[in-house]
């Protein structure tokens, strides 16, 4: 025991003079390697297997390649000298490999933005085969192959156009909104708790809103003069409507649907409890008690027709419908403001209807 433990003290003694010759950045690579090893050590005590990853070899053979080969040797690796050697030979062969590597042959890449017009073309039109969106794209001065169509489109997930030419409900009543209008009843109740019946038509198109009336009795009479009214209005405004979606309520009498059938309007019934098939109409229900029904007081059938005609004007006039654009039914919106000096001396007046319950808002020139 003695004599090892002099052993090991004469050893450690001397150790540090195999430091003499060597250099500072010899040292420097070192110390670098064994605190990398280290590093990688450190993995066992979250029950790891040592091993060294890709990145980790090209750093530890990057720092001892220059070392000579005695001096790997004294110092205390995970793995043997031979091994950093070939570690360092595969780092080389593999960077030249990728520097020496040929230029890329046959057809070039497609481009971005050829392949967003073609998935736009393919999205848009969806009768289009491969062939029809080659030609199309060539329009735009795009020169596209159509196997370059096809593999743009399946790579996409889109399939060929006799599989996608189904038409959603969406997609139709867009398509066919100019000749679109709809109708609906909804009430209201005043001040001494009468109930109100109001009667109210918007066209899909251009959002715009007919009250066609509000009574506390819709008799067949008043329904039927309210259906001759709209037929004269969309006849004044030479609307070409050929349909009409109701729901079937039995406030509308068999005359209603005999009116509008002798102006050429077909009348279509929505499902039982279905109010997403009239779901444009509902939307504007909802934006009429929820602007005006529920803010103020109505006193009586003349009070509520008065209200009633303010937020129509209000609605087809001023009111920016998402819809549309943000456009606004019956007045085309401004043209935009790009002059910075313009920008700076701003002034914005503001009209208000039914005394300040609505506000709209005016650039004055």
């Amino acid at each position: 025991m003695l004599l090892r433990l002099a052993y090991l003290g004469v050893t450690n003694a001397l150790a540090p003079l195999r430091l003499l010759p060597m250099s500072d950045r010899d040292k420097d690579a070192e110390i670098l390697a064994l605190r990398h090893q280290i590093t990688v050590l450190e993995r066992q005590l979250h029950g790891e297997k040592v091993r060294f990853t890709r990145t980790e070899r090209a750093w530890l053979a990057a720092l001892l390649h220059q070392l000579p080969r005695d001096v790997l040797r004294d110092i205390r690796l995970l793995v043997r000298p031979e091994t950093v050697l070939r570690w360092h030979r595969d780092l080389i062969a593999r960077r030249h490999a990728r520097i020496s590597r040929p230029a890329r042959v046959g057809r070039p890449r497609t481009i971005r933005s050829t392949r967003r017009l073609v998935l736009r073309l393919a999205r848009e039109n969806s009768t289009w085969g491969t062939a029809a969106s080659t030609a199309n794209s060539s329009s735009w001065g795009v020169k596209v192959a159509a196997s370059t169509v096809w593999e743009i489109l399946q790579q996409a997930g889109i399939d060929p156009a006799p599989q996608r030419t189904s038409t959603t409900w969406a997609t139709f009543l867009r398509s066919q909104a100019q000749a679109i209008i709809a109708a609906d009843f909804f009430e209201t109740t005043t001040l001494t708790g009468a109930r109100l019946y109001i009667l109210a038509v918007i066209e899909h198109a251009t959002r715009r809103v007919r009250i066609l009336g509000a009574t506390a009795h819709p008799t067949t009479a008043w329904v039927t003069q309210a259906a001759r009214n709209l037929v004269m209005d969309l006849e004044d405004a030479r609307c070409q409507v050929k349909y009409l979606i109701r729901d079937r309520d039995g406030k509308y009498p068999a005359m209603f649907d005999a009116v509008l059938a002798d102006a050429g309007i077909t009348v279509v019934l929505s499902g039982v409890r279905t109010p997403r098939m009239n779901s444009i109409t509902e939307r504007w229900i909802q934006a009429g008690r929820h602007e005006l029904l529920d803010r103020t007081l109505i006193w009586n059938p003349a009070h509520l027709l008065h209200a009633l005609r303010e937020y129509e004007r209000h609605h087809n006039r001023h009111r920016p419908h998402r819809g549309i654009a943000n456009a606004r039914p019956l007045h085309p919106l401004p043209e935009l403001i790009t002059d910075p000096a313009t920008l700076t001396r701003l002034h914005v007046h503001r009209h208000d209807r039914l005394g300040g319950l609505l506000y709209e808002y005016q650039n004055a020139a």
